[in-house]
């Protein structure tokens, strides 16, 4: 049998290419069962399996382990019925049975007549990716060619081989057959995805939609807490985050968390809490008021802050008294600013998290101007003056921050002409469309040696995504769990914090680097060296 194909995704995660998805299913099945040591999540799709570790050495170490590895027997012990009702009133469903040589009325009938099995979660929490249990082929229904901008919640749609319900409003290129009022996640569940890998699935049909009530979120506040601050300006964006919720690819869940990862740890050892603890992510600047004596400090961009008119330093533990102000400025350098209040704020948590993902919509909302906000009552640790600022972009020219990005090549930049090459070559610059899902990058696009689609697959943050127009998508810390454009090169994790550092009109430069040791592979200024030092030697020679 010849080995699998083995990839290295930055620098903690390896993708396994498999032949078929009863292949993946059956790696997927074991490696659930018996994850590999330092195994943090394990992200199924059509052809791969994405496994994600917590350092360098565990994902070196699964690589090894996977060349040679054998899944053990699939079992259906934990398998789950699951029946769902739906109205097949769907737009697409008329064009949909034309291009099958169906009746309407009779491909109700095989979607219907099916037992679906739920084979690995897709791009939003509940949104699970279900296959005929027969893996018939026969039915394999093409995307739309442009996607919609927004598919409603509860939409059934057929793509591929596959069928799934959008858990969510959400853009979206499946062809959509019907609607269902039946809720596909619920985050108070033991499991809140309705549907998870194995579980068997059949599709009811009905006449008429009946409104399931959804019951009120409980309460996940488990720490004593009282009013510290009021935010009296909340900037551009303000958001509620730690450091994420690893460990939910199988329901559609990514890690979310702090976009700039130092930059919340080391706020959060200023004001003597746990690293994990919850912060403000911030974005143009904020005013905070000060309801009772508390302490808080302020990381990440280059901006100024200001008690009651007066600078304070970056990272250093401050004492606002009740009634006093704290305003933290436009960045100079970087983009996001962090303030941790002692004790840590207080919100609902969901899946462990008090993280917003801005995009499943899970967690707290953006902080609102006049929000009140809670911290604990039962600080432990203690105040430390002597934690640097961890930011890593400038401005060399003292008004444009620049970052330079390490990555890794691959896993698919042979669909590429020169393959990575042209990445590092270029010097980019970051769109006004970008947010907390991808950093969308401008420059020269990168021209394509291999077309087609490729079918979707496990995506980590830092993912390097090349959509059709060839201008790179940085994913940042709410993307997608899958997504279906090649990934050129991944960031290594260390450098996410840089990129989470680059606004609007910030340039960027990428060096690929060998996963391990983190030795540069090629850059620009090693080409022209390794040019200079040939002249040299001819010059020499003649």
């Amino acid at each position: 049998m010849t080995p699998p194909a083995i990839h290295r995704i930055g620098t903690r995660s390896v993708l396994v290419d498999l032949p078929d998805l009863d292949t993946v299913m059956a790696w997927h099945a074991t490696l659930a069962a018996t994850p590999l040591p330092g195994q943090v999540d394990l992200i199924a799709a059509a052809r791969t399996l994405l496994v994600v570790t917590d350092s360098t050495r565990d994902a070196r170490r699964a690589a090894e382990t996977l060349r040679s590895f054998t899944p053990g027997a699939v079992t259906g012990g934990t398998a789950r019925d699951i029946t769902i009702d739906v109205v097949y009133d769907g737009e697409d469903l008329g064009e949909v049975a034309d291009t099958l040589g169906l009746a309407p009325d009779t491909l109700i009938d095989w979607h219907t007549g099916t037992t679906w099995v739920g084979a690995f979660g897709g791009f939003a929490p509940g949104f699970t990716y279900c296959v005929p249990d027969d893996r018939s082929p026969s039915r394999d229904v093409p995307r739309r060619e442009s996607p919609r901008t927004a598919v409603p919640a509860g939409a059934v749609g057929l793509a591929g081989g596959f069928s799934a319900v959008y858990p969510r409003e959400s853009p979206g290129g499946w062809q959509l057959i019907g609607t269902t009022a039946t809720p596909m996640w619920d985050a108070d569940a033991d499991s809140p995805a309705l549907i998870t890998p194995g579980d068997r699935v059949r599709y009811r049909a009905s006449r008429e939609q009946v409104e399931v009530t959804r019951k009120p979120s409980s309460s996940r506040r488990t720490t004593p807490s009282r009013p510290v601050l009021r935010v009296d300006d909340a900037g551009l964006l303000t958001l509620i985050e730690d450091l994420g919720r690893a460990g939910h690819g199988d329901w559609g869940v990514t890690g979310s968390g702090a976009a700039d990862r130092a930059a919340a740890r080391a706020v959060n050892a200023a004001v003597g809490n746990a690293p994990d603890a919850p912060v403000l992510e911030n974005i143009g600047g904020l005013r905070l008021t000060a309801l009772v004596d508390t302490v808080v400090a302020v990381t990440g961009a280059d901006a100024p802050v200001t008690r009651d008119g007066r600078p304070v330093p970056l990272a250093a533990p401050t004492l606002l008294t009740g009634g006093s102000h704290l305003t933290v400025g436009t960045p100079t350098t970087g983009m996001r600013s962090y303030v941790g209040v002692r004790g840590g704020f207080v919100v609902d948590e969901v899946l462990g998290s008090a993280s917003s993902d801005v995009l499943s919509g899970l967690g707290p909302s953006p902080v609102p101007a006049g929000a009140v906000l809670d911290s604990s009552f039962r600080p432990r640790g203690t105040v430390v003056t002597s934690v640097a600022n961890p930011l890593r972009v400038t401005s060399p020219d003292g008004a444009t921050t620049h970052g330079v990005l390490r990555c890794v090549p691959g896993p698919r930049d042979d669909w590429f002409d020169d393959g990575w090459r042209r990445l590092a070559e270029t010097t980019w610059t970051v769109s006004d469309r970008s947010n907390r899902v991808g950093l969308r990058l401008e420059g020269a696009a990168l021209s394509r040696s291999r077309h087609g689609e490729l079918p979707s697959e496990g995506m980590v943050a830092g993912s390097i995504q090349i959509p059709p127009n060839g201008t790179p998508v940085i994913f940042l810390r709410d993307h997608a769990v899958t997504g279906g454009y090649p990934v050129v090169a991944t960031v290594v994790a260390e450098d996410l914090d840089v990129a989470a550092q680059l606004p609007p009109g910030a340039t960027v430069t990428f060096l690929p680097v060998d996963p391990d040791t983190l030795t540069p592979l090629f850059t620009p200024a090693d080409a022209a060296d390794a040019a200079d030092a040939a002249d040299a030697a001819d010059k020499e020679e003649q």
